[in-house]
């Protein structure tokens, strides 16, 4: 658990408040860095036979790292003052989340829809997606930001918090180093598909219960607002588990169903089509107003998440400890 119960809450004001500053060196440019060279050692120094035997090395050199450097950081710190370590591990738990810059991100996208700026609205999705926006119309230019938004409210909110709450910030971070890992390394093409197997491997498993706990969040959440909760859990039994990623269909199904649209479809990658099952029902056209409302959920379903992680936290200590 975190050294103390304000962590948690503190490190999510944090990132509603001031997001991912420029000014503030992050955690994840060094994990990339750490992995860019760790894939040239093994590349330089194993042979192409024995990749995937090697390909167990990149999580457990940058994730364990990860781990071992920040709790070696914070016992230091603990033993100059208990609240220095409190407040640098709010810190660093900070980093891990990226909800304020994932909404900040999905509703660039929104602003050029509604002002009519397709070109915009396209470029402003290319950076956040894999997939070809060059040619997209309005509807697939706003599927594309509501699924980044969606399906993000996993790896950006709910699982640093999740494993936040289980490990403190050294797990957060380890959490940060996998999933930084399966955006680097985890691609079933030529160059990764042995080296990049066990991070690829490594996200699924771990996001796996955060996944499940965000859809009955999102369901949760589609209550509270007053939208179709019964839709949300419809889609989730019917279609998470048709998305090729085993995680990312129960945010996409739960919020399709919520907002009654329909998520998936044809997607191009590098000029090739791609089919994604469909998320959904479609009883309407989707709109730039859903990046908002999608938005809008990731935020209930991330501060109901603090508010019971706080009290979970207070619960197996015992009582209200502050430091």
């Amino acid at each position: 658990m975190t050294a103390a119960w304000w962590v948690l809450p503190v490190a999510y004001a944090l990132d509603r408040l001031l997001g991912d500053p420029r000014w503030l060196p992050h955690p994840v440019i060094g994990m990339g860095k750490a992995i860019q060279r760790v894939e040239a050692a093994i590349r330089r120094l194993v042979k192409p036979r024995a990749y995937r035997a090697a390909g167990l090395l990149l999580p457990l050199i940058v994730a364990g790292g990860s781990f071992v450097l920040t709790l070696a950081a914070l016992h230091l710190l603990a033993g100059i003052s208990p609240w220095l370590a409190a407040a640098c591990e709010a810190l660093l738990i900070w980093t891990t989340i990226a909800a304020k810059g994932l909404r900040d991100a999905g509703m660039e996208v929104c602003g050029h829809l509604r002002r009519g700026d397709l070109p915009a609205a396209r470029r402003s999705l290319g950076m956040i997606v894999g997939r070809d926006t060059e040619r997209l119309e309005p509807p697939e230019v706003a599927r594309g930001a509501v699924e980044t938004v969606a399906e993000n409210i996993v790896d950006a909110v709910v699982s640093p918090l999740f494993f936040a709450l289980l490990g403190g910030a050294p797990l957060a971070m380890a959490y940060r180093a996998v999933n930084t890992l399966d955006s680097m390394v985890g691609y079933k093409n030529d160059k990764y598909i042995h080296l990049g197997w066990a991070s690829a491997r490594l996200d699924d498993i771990v996001n796996y219960i955060p996944a499940r706990l965000t859809a009955l969040l999102l369901i949760s959440a589609s209550w509270c607002l007053r939208w179709n909760a019964a839709g949300a859990w419809r889609a989730v039994r019917r279609d998470a588990s048709s998305h090729p990623s085993p995680n990312s269909g129960y945010p996409e199904a739960a919020v399709a169903g919520a907002l009654g649209i329909r998520l998936g479809g044809e997607n191009g990658y590098h000029g090739v089509k791609s089919f994604r099952a469909y998320m959904g029902e479609k009883s309407r056209e989707l709109e730039p107003d859903d990046i908002p409302r999608t938005a809008k959920l990731m935020f209930v379903v991330s501060g109901a998440f603090v508010l019971i992680a706080t009290g979970l936290w207070i619960w197996m200590a015992g009582g209200m400890h502050w430091i």
